[in-house]
């Protein structure tokens, strides 16, 4: 069910912040405002996004290396490494990946 529905263009949310979100695109809006450079968002987290290329901070650290990444995804892509998680295997010859993108082009 999408009860959120934009007046704009007609296209409905399931969440009324994908509405909020939808009516800036369309409004131009940017409320949120980098005070490191002055560039405007239209959402919190590409706010967030833009203080830790200035602070050079990445959220997500690998406590194994201490290597740290931007997105949550990439740190679990790259835990497979110590984890030894090979879920994806080739019915053909049994080789195994950590990603299925890897198995695929294989």
């Amino acid at each position: 069910e999408k009860p959120h529905k934009c007046g704009e263009c007609g296209k409905s949310f399931r969440w009324s912040s994908e509405l909020i979100w939808r009516q800036r695109l369309h409004s131009g809006e940017r409320p949120y405002t980098c005070l490191e450079c002055g560039k405007t968002f239209s959402q919190s987290s590409s706010l967030r996004h833009q203080h830790k290329i200035h602070t050079g901070k990445q959220a997500h650290e690998c406590g194994e290396y201490g290597k740290s990444f931007r997105c949550s995804s990439n740190l679990i892509r790259h835990r497979k490494i110590h984890t030894g998680e090979w879920p994806y295997e080739c019915p053909q010859c049994g080789k195994s990946f950590s990603q299925s993108f890897s198995l695929n082009k294989h």
